[in-house]
C-alpha cells in the first residue's frame, strides 16, 4: 500500500469492460478439445490412456516385466483420478445450471425447510404408530391366546377332579367338561390316560381304560404321557405330527393329573388345535386376524431352536412369538405366527374398556379422542398446506421481481438503456426496481457516449478537488513551530478533516476531526464543521467553550445516525502552553523535549469527552458534564501528534491493528527528526506493517514540533 499526501489527484481512465460480465452459470462451457488439452485432468486422462494402451499392447506381445505392470497400475490410477475429476465437474456444472434460477433455489429451500421436516415428522409418527400397533396387536393376540390356554387348563383340571372322586365315571366327566368348553372351542378334544398306561410294568389288569371325549381329528389321542411332563402337569403349546407329510401342527394342550385317595389314577389331556376355528375365535375377541400357521417338522440334530414356517401369507403386518414343545421329547422350539391387524379394530378394542362408563354426547371417550386427533391432524395438514402455498406465492413474488431485474440487466448488458422494469410490488424489491429504473435512466447517456463518461469523471475529479480544498493549503509556517499534516481518504471523498486557525495574541488553533461515515455526506458535514469552527474560533478562546457551542449547533442539524469525533487545541506561543479538549476523538501523543516538565518519553493524553452531535434526551448535558479541558506547558523539542483512527487502526492481512503503542514507540525513537521527516518515517512504518492490505479508513495526522525559535522557550 502506497501512502502519500494526495495534493494533486486526477481521475484516471476507467479500466475494465464497460458492460457487466455474463452471470454465473451462463458462461459458455468449454469444448471437449479445450477440456482435454487445457486442463490438468484432461492432460492426465490423455497421458494415462496412452500409457495404458501402450502397456496393454506390450503385455499382449511379450511377458511384461514388473516395471511395465507398475506403469499400467499407475495409468489405471491416473484414469480413475481424471474421470473422477470430470464427473465432479459435470456434477458442479449440472448443479449450477439447475440451481441458477433464484426461484428454484427458493422453492427448494421451502421444501427443505417446510415440507421435508413435516414429512419426516409425519413419517416418524406413522412409523411409531405402526410399531406400537404391531406390539399392541401381538399383545392382544398373545393375551387372548393365553386365555385359551388357561381355559383349556381349567377344563382339564375340572375333569381331573371329578375323575379323582369317581374314576369309573371318567367318560361322563370328560363329556360334561368337553361339552362345556366346546361351546367356545368347537374342536376341543379330551382324553383320560389311566395310570397303568404310563406304568405298564405294574401289569394291573383291573386298571381303568382310556376314555375319550370330542373328535380327535387333528391326531390320534395320546396313549401315554411322556416322561418329560412334570408331576404337577403341563399347560402350553405343543407341536405334533400333522396329516401332511413333513409338517407339524400346533396344539394347545393341557395335562392335569387326577389324584385319588389311593394316589394318581391317571391324567386328563385336553387339546385345542391351533386351526382356523380357534384363530377365528381369537379374531372375534382380540380384533387381530392371525394366519393359519404351517411349520416343517424339525430335523433331528439340526440345532435350530425355531420351527421353520413353510409359507408366508401376503399382507401380514405383525407377528407373535410362541414357545412350543415337542410332545414326544419336550424339546422347546419357537414358533412365529403371522398376523394381519386393522388399526381401527385395535383402537376399538383398546377404547372399549371406557365405552361402558364414559360417554361424550353419545360417543365413547376413545372415539372422541380419535375424532380430536383426526381434527388436529386435519388442521396440521391445512396449516402446512397454507404455509407451503404462502411460501410458494412469496417465492414467486420474489423471483418475479428478480427475474424482471435480471431481464433488465440483460437488456442493459446488450446496450438497451431505454428498458424500464415494471414495478409490481411496493416493497424493497419494488424500491430496487425503481432504483434500477432510475439508474438506467441516469447512466443512459453516460454509457452510450464517451463524452458523457469524461464529464462524469471530470465531476468526480472536481468533487475530489473540492474536498481537498477544504483542507489547509500551502506551507504551515508558524514561528517556532514545525507543523506538517496529511490526509489520505479511504474513498474518493473522505470524512477526516484537519485545520489551523490563526488567533489573536500569538495563538494557533489546531482542529482534527473524524465524521462518522465516508463519501459525500461525510464531506458535506466536514464542510459545515469547517465553517462553524472558523466562525466560533474567533470568539471563543477556550477550547471547551468552543466545543460546547459546536455540539449545540451541530446536534440540531446532524443526521441522527451520524456523529463527529474531534480534538481542538490552542497553542499560546507567548505563554508557551497548549490548551486542548478531546470530544471522543483518538488520544494525542505527546513527547517532551529535553526541558519538558512532563518528561522526555512519549505519553498518550486522553482527557475525557463525548462525541459531538448525538441526539438523545440529556445528550447536551452529558456532553457538558464529560468534556474536560487540559493544559500542558511546552518546551523546545516537544512533539505533539494529532491523528485519526485510520492511523492507529491500520490493519495488516492478519487483521492486526497498528495500535497507539506502536505509534508512540516510533515517535519516541524518532522524535529528534524534523516534523516532515518524522511524518514520512511514520508513513513508512505503517506501510511496512499493513504489507499491502487495503486501506479501510481515512488516515489523517497532524505533527507539531516545538522549535528553538519558539517564543515561549525563552520565558522564565
Amino acid at each position: 500500500m502506497r501512502l502519500r499526501i494526495p495534493q494533486r489527484m486526477s481521475a484516471g481512465p476507467r479500466q475494465g469492460p464497460l458492460l457487466p460480465a455474463p452471470p454465473p452459470g451462463m458462461e459458455p462451457s468449454p469444448g471437449a478439445a479445450e477440456l482435454l488439452l487445457r486442463s490438468w485432468p484432461g492432460r492426465l486422462f490423455i497421458l494415462s490412456a496412452a500409457l495404458k494402451l501402450t502397456t496393454g499392447v506390450v503385455g499382449r506381445a511379450v511377458d511384461p516385466p514388473a516395471v511395465i505392470e507398475l506403469l499400467g497400475t499407475g495409468a489405471s490410477i491416473g484414469l480413475t483420478v481424471s474421470v473422477g475429476c470430470f464427473v465432479w465437474r459435470l456434477f458442479v456444472l449440472t448443479k449450477r445450471r439447475l440451481l441458477w434460477r433464484v426461484r428454484r433455489k427458493l422453492i427448494l429451500s421451502y421444501i427443505f425447510i417446510g415440507v421435508v421436516p413435516a414429512l419426516l415428522i409425519i413419517g416418524f409418527f406413522l412409523l411409531s404408530a405402526n410399531v406400537i400397533s404391531m406390539n399392541m396387536s401381538a399383545y392382544l393376540f398373545k393375551d387372548g391366546y393365553d386365555d385359551v390356554v388357561s381355559d383349556v387348563k381349567l377344563t382339564a383340571r375340572t375333569a381331573a377332579l371329578e375323575i379323582a372322586r369317581q374314576p369309573a365315571m371318567a367318560t361322563d366327566a370328560l363329556s360334561r367338561a368337553q361339552m362345556a368348553v366346546g361351546q367356545r372351542y368347537a374342536s376341543v378334544a379330551m382324553a383320560f390316560v389311566p395310570a397303568k398306561v404310563r406304568t405298564a410294568q405294574r401289569g394291573d389288569a383291573d386298571a381303568l381304560g382310556l376314555a375319550l371325549a370330542g373328535a380327535w381329528e387333528h391326531q390320534s389321542p395320546p396313549s401315554a404321557i411322556p416322561a418329560w411332563i412334570p408331576a404337577e402337569g403341563f399347560a402350553g403349546t405343543t407341536f405334533v405330527a400333522s396329516d401332511e407329510p413333513g409338517e407339524v401342527q400346533l396344539v394347545i394342550r393341557s395335562v392335569v393329573p387326577a389324584r385319588g385317595s389311593a394316589g394318581a389314577v391317571g391324567h386328563v389331556v385336553a387339546d385345542v388345535p391351533v386351526d382356523d376355528h380357534l384363530l377365528g375365535k381369537l379374531r372375534e375377541t382380540t380384533g387381530v386376524n392371525a394366519l393359519t400357521p404351517r411349520f416343517a417338522a424339525p430335523r433331528v440334530g439340526s440345532g435350530t431352536s425355531s420351527l421353520q414356517a413353510l409359507a408366508q401369507r401376503a399382507g401380514a403386518n405383525s407377528v407373535a412369538f410362541l414357545d412350543t414343545y415337542d410332545w414326544q421329547t419336550g424339546k422347546s422350539n419357537g414358533a412365529t405366527i403371522s398376523m394381519i391387524f386393522d388399526v381401527s379394530e385395535l383402537w376399538k378394542k383398546i377404547s372399549k374398556a371406557q365405552s361402558a362408563n364414559i360417554t361424550l354426547r353419545g360417543e365413547s371417550l376413545g372415539q372422541a379422542f380419535l375424532y380430536t386427533l383426526a381434527l388436529v391432524a386435519l388442521l396440521f395438514l391445512i396449516i402446512q398446506g397454507v404455509a407451503l402455498l404462502m411460501g410458494l406465492t412469496l417465492a414467486r413474488s420474489i423471483t418475479s421481481s428478480i427475474h424482471e431485474l435480471f431481464m433488465g440487466t440483460e437488456r442493459v448488458r446488450e446496450g438497451d438503456f431505454t428498458h424500464r422494469i415494471k414495478i409490481q410490488t411496493k416493497d424493497q424489491l419494488g424500491e430496487l426496481a425503481a432504483s434500477f429504473n432510475q439508474m438506467t435512466g441516469s447512466i443512459e447517456g453516460l454509457l452510450l457516449t464517451a463524452a458523457e463518461k469524461k464529464r462524469m469523471e471530470e465531476e468526480l475529479r472536481i468533487a475530489r478537488q473540492i474536498q481537498m480544498s477544504l483542507l489547509p493549503r500551502g506551507p504551515h509556517d508558524v514561528p517556532g513551530l514545525g507543523i506538517t499534516a496529511l490526509c489520505v481518504p479511504a474513498r474518493e471523498v473522505g470524512g477526516d478533516y484537519y485545520d489551523f486557525f490563526h488567533l489573536a495574541g500569538d495563538r494557533l488553533g489546531i482542529l482534527i476531526a473524524d465524521v462518522a461515515g465516508k463519501g459525500t455526506s461525510a464531506a458535506l458535514y466536514m464542510a459545515e464543521l469547517k465553517g462553524l469552527v472558523l466562525a466560533l474560533s474567533q470568539s471563543h478562546s477556550s477550547p471547551r467553550a468552543l466545543l460546547l457551542e459546536v455540539n449545540r449547533i451541530i446536534s440540531e442539524n446532524l443526521d441522527s445516525r451520524s456523529f463527529i469525533t474531534m480534538t481542538y487545541a490552542v497553542i499560546d506561543r507567548r505563554q508557551a502552553t497548549m490548551t486542548y479538549c478531546r470530544a471522543g476523538h483518538t488520544p494525542l501523543v505527546f513527547m517532551g523535549g529535553a526541558g519538558s516538565s512532563m518528561g522526555s518519553g512519549a505519553q498518550i493524553l486522553t482527557p475525557n469527552g463525548m462525541v459531538v452531535g448525538l441526539r438523545f434526551p440529556g445528550a447536551s448535558e452529558k456532553f457538558d458534564e464529560l468534556l474536560e479541558e487540559a493544559r500542558i506547558e511546552l518546551a523546545v523539542g516537544d512533539v505533539i501528534v494529532f491523528y485519526t483512527d485510520g492511523i492507529s487502526e491500520a490493519m495488516n492481512p492478519a487483521s492486526d491493528l497498528f495500535g497507539e503503542a506502536r505509534l508512540s514507540t516510533i515517535i519516541e525513537q524518532h522524535g529528534h527528526l524534523e516534523s516532515g521527516e518524522l511524518r514520512e518515517r511514520i508513513l513508512r512504518e505503517i506501510e511496512a506493517f499493513v504489507a499491502g492490505a487495503d486501506q479501510h479508513d481515512d488516515m489523517t495526522m497532524v505533527l507539531v514540533k516545538v522549535g528553538k525559535t519558539f517564543q515561549g522557550s525563552t520565558k522564565g
